[in-house]
């Protein structure tokens, strides 16, 4: 099945780079429960999502501030301080990533849903982002994962065939859409079972 890879593609978020609300808004709140309601019920994941989806933060940010005027400073502060929402790299992640970047047989790519407003925090901040030859940022586009439409967004900029690409993504709904498109996926939880399934399939030697 994955004997013709001849390209990968990377996601970020939650792959090769650790984001998480709760780093910030454990400062926040004193009450983990208070925490726990404002990120499930206020800012929400969908609501993000809407800003990955090229929603400019201003914007929604007022949108929410209207609703929940008692939370507005916690509001703000989402984009505000959203640096500190960044919890490091996923080292072992990255170092595959560098590996295959050395060994240079596969042209690396990234898909990855995040705001164009806050990418460049990223760019900045992760070196290891130079290792792509291109990376299709859903806030940049106006499109998102799970849409078809940015998978085939991204093989059309980059005359990429998915029928000969293994897509590394840790959401499964993300898997599923690249699925359909045709492209070779890897479900990812953890960087362990990523090398191993890499190994299974001869993109990288056996690490000892």
């Amino acid at each position: 099945m994955y004997h013709e890879i001849k390209t990968i593609v990377f996601d970020l978020g939650g792959v090769l780079i650790d984001w998480n609300p709760e780093y910030l808004y454990s400062k926040i709140f004193e009450d983990k429960n208070e925490m726990y309601y404002f990120l499930s019920e206020i800012c929400t994941m969908d609501w993000n999502e809407q800003q990955d989806a090229g929603r400019r933060w201003s914007v929604a940010t007022e949108l929410l501030i209207e609703q929940y005027p008692d939370y507005a400073t916690q509001i703000s502060a989402y984009y505000y301080r959203w640096e500190e929402m960044l919890g490091g790299a996923i080292q072992k992640s990255v170092d595959l990533l560098e590996y295959l970047h050395l060994e240079g047989r596969y042209p690396l790519y990234a898909l990855t849903n995040w705001s164009s407003e806050t990418f460049p925090i990223a760019q900045e901040r992760y070196n290891f982002l130079n290792y792509f030859k291109g990376i299709l940022v859903s806030g940049q586009e106006g499109l998102k994962k799970p849409d078809p439409k940015i998978y085939q967004l991204l093989c059309h900029r980059y005359k990429i065939n998915p029928l000969t690409t293994l897509f590394i993504d840790d959401n499964e709904r993300n898997i599923k859409a690249a699925q359909a498109i045709g492209f070779h996926t890897v479900h990812f939880t953890d960087a362990e079972i990523l090398e191993e399934v890499l190994m299974d399939l001869e993109i990288i030697p056996e690490m000892g």
